[in-house]
């Protein structure tokens, strides 16, 4: 289950900022990275949710949308399974799976490669550009998670702790443009939560990128 951000206002105080005072008695060196990471991991299941609750009536994941959009962009509307997982940062058990249902969805096919008989090709059916454009339009509206928020979820991401929160935009690669802001705020440490479902293999080969490449320590908290 994700977070509901109404919680704290039906129980009149804010659950992290309870946590932080329990912390800072028994715990208070470790304090204030438990309120730090526990409210990156609570904007993070806020962006997840409306992304999630966006594609829901689609019948689709995030991940099953991306597969959708990859080959929405593909030049012939098809890529070898192979291909797939590296541009996707998944698994290739992971892109099977998900070619699996979106198959019995008929919205992919899986056809054989014109010249190379080892080689299975995932191809977008009209079906699937008929779905993936009207969930684009409809998940677009949202900014994908990251659209304005209210009074009430902007208490819900701002840490009780004193700590000073900022909130970045970027298009791109995900590891490549949170190293590059980490790189940016001279950050002592990358805290990413690592979600349930599909999205921790996203998380996974985002921290491994990380871990490799950013010039500082990567946190994965599950």
């Amino acid at each position: 289950m994700g977070y509901d951000p109404s919680v704290a206002r039906h129980l009149g105080f804010d659950p992290i900022e309870e946590a932080h005072r329990q912390w800072s008695k028994r715990w208070p060196a470790a304090a204030d990275a438990m309120a730090a990471t526990t409210s990156i991991m609570r904007a993070q299941q806020i962006v997840l949710g409306a992304v999630d609750q966006a594609l829901r009536p689609f019948g689709l994941t995030f991940a099953r949308y991306e597969v959708l959009m990859l080959l929405s962009f593909a030049r012939e509307g098809e890529l070898p399974l192979g291909k797939m997982g590296p541009r996707l940062m998944l698994h290739p058990t992971s892109v099977t799976n998900i070619v699996d249902r979106l198959e019995q969805d008929r919205l992919v096919a899986r056809v054989p490669h014109p010249s190379d008989r080892r080689t299975t090709l995932a191809e977008i059916t009209e079906d699937g550009r008929r779905v993936v454009d009207k969930a684009t339009e409809v998940v677009s509206a949202t900014d994908f998670g990251i659209g304005a928020p209210s009074d009430g979820e902007l208490d819900q991401v701002t840490d009780p702790a004193g700590l000073d929160v900022h909130v970045r935009t970027r298009r791109g690669s995900p590891p490549r443009e949170l190293a590059a802001l980490a790189s940016e705020f001279s950050a002592d440490a990358l805290v990413i939560g690592a979600p349930q479902r599909f999205w921790h293999h996203i998380a996974g080969s985002v921290s491994g990128w990380l871990a490799r490449h950013a010039d500082c320590p990567v946190v994965v908290v599950p």
